[in-house]
């Protein structure tokens, strides 16, 4: 048995040189290039944290120590007031309650419409399936204009709604492409053949079939509609008229721009001026965190299969 585990370990002591033997050697210009690639990735990496940094820090840091501009990269005298506040506004919680639901609810519609599309034009079967997509393709290369869409959305009943926020945008065309692809790149025909042989209708193929096997392409484009709609705000200025339907975008614009609070009080004493002012210089970069938290949270959870959705959708045709 000795003479068997000195055998093993000589065996595992020699893999390794077994290993570097197989390995190939970089060549200059591969050396130079993989240079560069982590030289620009660095680069990328500090445009994009930097900016997050420096919002954490200040948005953290007492209102005076913001004002004298004295916050860098580490919060200054550490407060958390500005969240205190953010959260005491009732305008601000309720667009953070209206974005929620304009989120699940545009990204669950969003998303059946959009398989409910892409699935039939990825069947090689579907009559007519090059018209209707290249239709599809001319609504995306030119769209009817701001007063045509917002006199539909008008004659449809929708203005001053929530479907406002949800119906105009339900269905985006590169996420229909993205889809189609997936589809007809990764469901064989003769999966589908097979199943008509057993039984299965087209209904029940797409659900008990097509769509576990299509999580990667799901996950991607709800994140794409779940950030698009978070982040919008176009939609809500011109078709919301009703403060209480405001979602937490247009909210965040009446403080930054407008520089106001719902919750603030009439002041005459000049301190208590120069505080509410301070207070509103923090809270803006407090709101800019408050309204990244979700999309921040989401995106790891959906990681793992944005990498394979893009990539294999992305081989457009």
């Amino acid at each position: 048995m000795s003479v068997t585990l000195q055998g093993f370990r000589r065996t595992t002591e020699k893999r390794p040189d077994s290993s570097r033997r197989t390995t190939i050697e970089e060549t200059r210009t591969d050396k130079i290039f993989l240079a560069g690639v982590k030289i620009m990735l660095w680069l990328a990496l500090i445009v994009v944290a930097v900016p997050l940094i420096y919002i954490v820090a200040n948005s953290f840091s007492s209102p005076s120590a913001v004002s004298a501009g004295r916050v860098l990269f580490w919060p200054v005298e550490p407060s958390i007031r500005a969240y205190k506040e953010a959260f005491s506004d009732p305008m601000i919680m309720k667009g953070y309650l209206n974005s929620f639901i304009y989120a699940i609810g545009g990204t669950l519609i969003s998303v059946t419409l959009t398989i409910a599309i892409a699935y039939p034009l990825s069947r090689r079967t579907f009559f007519g399936r090059n018209v209707i997509m290249s239709a599809l393709i001319f609504t995306m290369l030119f769209s009817g204009g701001l007063i045509p869409t917002y006199l539909v959305v008008q004659d449809l009943g929708l203005l001053n709604t929530r479907w406002a926020m949800v119906i105009p945008s339900a269905i985006g065309v590169w996420q229909v492409i993205i889809a189609r692809t997936f589809f007809r790149s990764t469901i064989p025909d003769e999966l589908y053949e097979a199943a008509t042989i057993d039984g299965a209708g087209d209904l029940r193929f797409l659900w008990s079939i097509v769509l576990p096997l299509s999580k990667p392409v799901i996950a991607v484009i709800a994140l794409m509609y779940a950030i698009f709609q978070w982040n919008s705000y176009f939609d809500a200025l011109i078709y919301l008229k009703d403060p209480g339907l405001y979602p937490l975008q247009i909210v965040l614009r009446n403080v930054l721009i407008l520089n106001t609070l719902t919750g603030s009080t009439t002041t005459t004493n000049l301190a208590q001026q120069l505080d509410q002012q301070q207070l509103a210089n923090v809270l803006k970069y407090a709101l800019i965190v408050i309204s990244s938290l979700p999309v921040l949270i989401i995106y790891p959870f959906v990681a793992r299969h944005f990498t394979k959705g893009v990539m294999v959708g992305a081989v457009k045709g």
